[in-house]
């Protein structure tokens, strides 16, 4: 089993964090093959985010979460893991992730990790001796492996769909090659499920937390958290549209009681270390108040607040949305997460240009209304009381590739719906760092998955010292975030009377207005400007003089 270098116990946290941190915390979402590549061979790494630390520091975020880097086949882009305790050799080595660390611990910023507990690779040395054992092996009792119906075990053991489509069984062979029992996955075929039931498993992963905090990250995002238990007796939910229910309707496949024992018991591990260690819920579940469970007093720090990032183009929903989190999270004395954008989802300077709503979207609208809206939903959501989320490349605007060739994609859901779905490879190609260069400084061996043309245009090195750039908004919003003492952490926003489809709040000594219609708006000035999203018109300045909001625009004031 692979230990954390010897020195992995002396590598200290930031200096000068804030007591309670992530209550306030601006994380930066990094997806290691698509950041930075440090030897050229095309795809991202360890050792080329380690080469971009001082970029996040100027960009003014507190930590970063890492996607998975772990030992994988890659048959989910490293959410099917064989190993947690290894590096992908892709990726880079133990030592890179503890250079990593430290060098991030050096320049102020903490590290989250993906950990990813409902599921192994089918690579995992567990599944591998389970299938290799036959039936009645103890191994199987680790995953969810069950007899199917129909006279010869022909037909899966329930009606459960994968939420990459198709079904979430399939049959195994025995060591003679006939047709054996059938295992679970909610996910990918190379993706089986956890029984985590059995004690073995909250034990591995128990020692795996440690593993890691004793490397020195700061905490874990918990992928599919509500997935980890499955109602007793694995009944059938009875209908076809199962993928649409997810994090919509209750379904026994997901968001059991039985998840938050489990929790409680990583609170007290995490309770142990020095430095604050969090960890952070990605929860689909169907109300506000279910996902608030998942952070009760005892339990994880944080969970994902999808509902922002899932709102549609509209003040009301907006409006909406935000008080319900909120509220939610108030009565649970957590911190409200905000999001726009991940590795899963259509960037949001993509979906905000088109008619579609939701969290993905094929088909790209106008790139410059939905660059100029994706700028205004960011100041609104970087002035919210909690935590916020960014997604790599959205400070520089990038919008989603719509127009990958199908041969390229590697989203396994692509394939198991025919091209229905599985369009993720378009927020996951490589961002452009130089204007110039076979990958525009993403790397000197181009890039895993295409980039466009043009895209030198929208990178780092074009947009630095514009004033007018997306790249030079999110500095600013992330410094004036962090300087005024009405922003950051917190559990209500005032809602001031405005016109139809213009929002108004305040916070200490602060005001955001936000105008989401396509025609300029007069209200009067709250106070003095310190940000706005888009050019707004002239104000002198005095409380209460008029000034013209523009369209698709959000304006920070101090008063």
């Amino acid at each position: 089993m692979p230990q954390p270098p010897a020195s992995a116990h002396d590598i200290a946290a930031p200096a000068g964090s804030p007591a309670n941190w992530w209550r306030e915390a601006v994380i930066y979402q990094v997806y290691p093959r698509s950041f930075a590549d440090g030897n050229g061979d095309g795809m991202g790494d360890l050792p080329g985010v380690r080469s971009r630390l001082s970029y996040l520091k100027e960009l003014g975020v507190d930590a970063l979460w890492l996607n998975p880097f772990y030992a994988s086949p890659q048959a989910d882009a490293g959410y099917d893991i064989a190993d947690h305790r290894a590096v992908e050799p892709t990726l880079g080595t133990l030592l890179d992730a503890e250079a990593l660390i430290r060098d991030a611990h050096g320049l102020g910023l903490r590290i989250i990790v993906d950990l990813v507990p409902n599921h192994s690779s089918d690579q995992h040395v567990w599944f591998l001796r389970a299938l290799e054992e036959g039936p009645g092996s103890a191994l199987r009792e680790r995953y969810h492996f069950h007899p199917g119906k129909g006279e010869n075990g022909e037909l899966p053991p329930n009606d459960w769909t994968s939420v990459f489509g198709g079904p979430a069984w399939t049959r195994t062979k025995i060591p003679d090659g006939t047709p054996g029992d059938w295992y679970l996955h909610l996910f990918a075929p190379e993706q089986p499920d956890f029984n985590w039931e059995h004690p073995a498993v909250a034990d591995e992963f128990r020692s795996i937390l440690r593993f890691w905090l004793d490397m020195g990250v700061d905490g874990f995002r918990v992928d599919v958290a509500q997935g980890l238990i499955k109602a007793e007796g694995l009944p059938d939910i009875g209908r076809t549209d199962q993928r649409n229910m997810l994090g919509t309707e209750e379904m026994p496949s997901f968001d059991q009681d039985g998840v938050h024992e489990i929790y409680r018991s990583w609170r007290r591990i995490l309770d142990e270390y020095p430095g604050q260690r969090i960890a952070v819920a990605e929860a689909w579940t169907p109300t506000e108040e279910r996902t608030a469970r998942y952070v009760r007093p005892d339990e994880l720090h944080q969970t994902f607040n999808f509902s922002y990032m899932c709102a549609p183009w509209s003040a009301d929903e907006f409006r909406r949305v935000i008080d319900a989190a909120l509220d939610a999270m108030r009565r649970v004395g957590a911190p409200t997460t905000w999001v726009l954008s991940n590795h899963d989802t259509t960037r949001h300077s993509t979906r905000f240009a088109g008619p579609q709503t939701g969290s993905r979207l094929a088909e790209a609208g106008g790139r410059a209304l939905g660059l100029r809206r994706a700028r205004a939903a960011t100041l609104l959501m970087l002035a919210l009381p909690g935590a916020a989320y960014l997604y790599q490349g959205e400070e520089l605007g990038l919008p989603e590739v719509t127009d990958l060739p199908d041969e390229v994609r590697q989203d396994p859901t692509f394939a198991r719906t025919r091209g229905e779905d599985g369009f993720r490879d378009g927020c996951r190609v490589p961002i452009p760092w130089t204007v110039e260069g076979t990958s525009c400084g993403f790397g000197t061996g181009g890039s895993w998955l295409p980039q466009p043309e043009g895209w030198g245009a929208l990178s780092v090195e074009a947009q630095t010292g514009d004033p007018d750039s997306t790249l030079e908004l999110y500095r600013s919003a992330l410094a004036v975030r962090r300087a005024h003492p009405g922003l950051g952490a917190g559990d209500a926003v005032e809602w001031t009377d405005a016109p139809a489809g213009v929002l108004v709040f305040r916070r200490q000594g602060f005001v955001c207005t936000m105008n989401t219609t396509d025609e300029a708006v007069r209200i009067p000035a709250p106070g003095r400007l310190l940000l706005a999203s888009s050019p707004v018109g002239p104000t002198n300045g005095s409380h209460g003089a008029s000034f013209e909001l523009d369209a698709n625009t959000t304006v920070w004031w101090t008063v």
